[in-house]
């Protein structure tokens, strides 16, 4: 038999914790190695026990589980959220944190079983509406976020209405570079000319 999937069961709630391990006991490839009611236990713990896998929530007191993500996405874990919340102050600072997966406490017990599954092997698990709220935030991204720091620099020197002479010796680059980066950033901001592109910069407060 194949090595046992090492979860860790995080939730300020000791009912929903001991549902949770209860549950999860009965499957024959994962392991329950720890439970903890805050951030900061969680931490303490899943260095001591090196879990696989985390199951998070989110809202809990001393430390929520946003931080308490953050402070493990550097952990060789993969951290599913399990929560009740949908919130977009939720959904995209933890996800933002290093989240592997977002599902809701409203999932049936089975699909908590196969997120868990999942993401020991690498795959990210999102509900519906999860996936709709991310969908949704990457359509509404201001387009200047898809620039490099030196494209954005040289879309504030556009406007500011810098040649690309000037724009060149500004930043120490030569002109056909500085060409190069006025074609790309006039791509990512799916505008046709310089101009268009200074008409964006100042209305996004870039310059």
């Amino acid at each position: 038999m194949s090595e046992k999937i090492r979860l860790l069961v995080v939730d300020d709630h000791e009912m929903v914790r001991m549902g949770l391990i209860t549950f999860l006991q009965l499957e024959d490839d994962i392991e329950v190695v720890g439970e903890a009611s805050n951030g900061k236990e969680a931490i303490t713990l899943a260095r001591e026990l090196s879990p696989d896998v985390i199951l998070m929530d989110l809202l809990m007191d001393e430390m929520n589980g946003i931080d308490a993500t953050r402070e493990l996405t550097n952990d060789d874990v993969k951290i599913i959220v399990l929560t009740s919340y949908l919130d977009d102050e939720m959904l995209f600072p933890v996800m933002e944190a290093g989240a592997f997966s977002y599902i809701l406490k409203t999932s049936s017990a089975n699909e908590i079983v196969e997120a868990i599954r999942k993401a020991h092997k690498g795959v990210p698990t999102f509900q519906g509406q999860v996936t709709q709220k991310m969908f949704h935030q990457m359509r509404s991204k201001p387009k200047h976020e898809e620039l490099t720091n030196r494209e954005r620099e040289v879309l504030a020197l556009i406007g500011q209405g810098k040649t690309n002479k000037d724009i060149a010796e500004t930043l120490h680059i030569g002109i056909k570079t500085v060409k190069t980066h006025v074609s790309h950033i006039l791509s990512k901001l799916e505008v046709e000319d310089r101009t268009q592109a200074a008409i964006y910069a100042n209305k996004n407060k870039l310059t």
